[in-house]
């Protein structure tokens, strides 16, 4: 807790701003892109979306008053503008949030940046048909291995409500698996 304090203070102070900026990135810039990644699903909006959470960061270090983590503060930010990213993409092409998300999941086996196996593509199909709050919360809970209190603070929600999320969103995916097969 000692180090953040110290990044924070360092990241506010004009004269070490960028040094411990650098220092922000290379902690934080992999697990921000993949749980960016996780909600817009494909990588260059993912890298967009990545660009736009640090700009933010930098530029409003200074309303971080500590009363969460910095990660948590950053989680935030990136889960919003991930948000926000969908919400202003569907608008663009006239659907909703959950039809251009779905949309887009149906094209990661084109992406040359989703290495993953045929079980991997059938759960982000799967994700990709929750509504936003479950799949936001099972991708935190699921991928990310965040706990409820953690979750809860980043997203601003109860951890009872934030469990009951979850919950529905594995039953979702159970059976999307069990009427695939």
């Amino acid at each position: 807790m000692q180090e953040e304090a110290t990044l924070v203070r360092q990241l506010k102070e004009k004269k070490t701003r960028d040094q411990a900026f650098g220092i922000l990135l290379d902690k934080y810039k992999e697990p921000l892109y993949w749980h960016i990644r996780r909600i817009v699903l494909n990588h260059d909006d993912a890298d967009d979306v990545l660009q736009n959470t640090f700009v933010k960061v930098f530029f409003n270090i200074e309303q971080f008053q500590n009363k969460s983590k910095l990660y948590s503060w950053m989680y935030r930010i990136a889960t919003n503008e991930s948000i926000d990213f969908i919400k202003k993409r569907s608008r663009m092409r006239g659907v909703s949030n959950e039809e251009y998300i779905s949309s887009v999941a149906k094209k990661l086996v084109a992406d040359p940046y989703f290495n993953e196996d045929e079980t991997a593509y059938k759960l982000q199909n799967a994700i990709a048909q929750l509504p936003e709050k479950q799949r936001i919360v099972f991708n935190m809970r699921y991928y990310d291995e965040m706990s409820y209190a953690d979750i809860a603070k980043i997203l601003n929600k109860s951890e009872g409500a934030l469990k009951s999320s979850y919950h529905h969103a594995y039953h979702k995916i159970k059976n999307y698996f069990n009427e695939e097969n």
